[in-house]
């Protein structure tokens, strides 16, 4: 397969290949895709998405909160964690 290369195309899969970290255009596209796939779920391969799960439970709970929200969405392609620091006094 053959994708046609546009300025646009290249500035995006550079992007792509910075945020994902992998060195070549078809690592950064496997990453991406592999991650698409579980954020929304809906494919024999990917039957329940991480998307869909957090609106059931979000409905389910009436709020979650950004830990619970960072659980979640964490997954292998992008780890995701929840840091909280407080701060009193001058």
């Amino acid at each position: 397969m053959r994708i046609q290369k546009t300025d646009a195309r290249e500035r995006k899969w550079k992007y792509l290949k910075e945020a994902t970290g992998e060195s070549t255009v078809s690592g950064a596209l496997d990453a991406a895709t592999d991650y698409y796939l579980k954020m929304r779920g809906d494919t024999t391969a990917q039957p329940k998405g991480c998307v869909p799960e957090l609106i059931r439970r979000a409905d389910q709970e009436g709020s979650l909160t950004a830990a619970e929200i960072a659980e979640v969405l964490d997954v292998d392609e992008m780890s995701l964690e929840y840091q909280s620091t407080w701060n009193i006094g001058g």
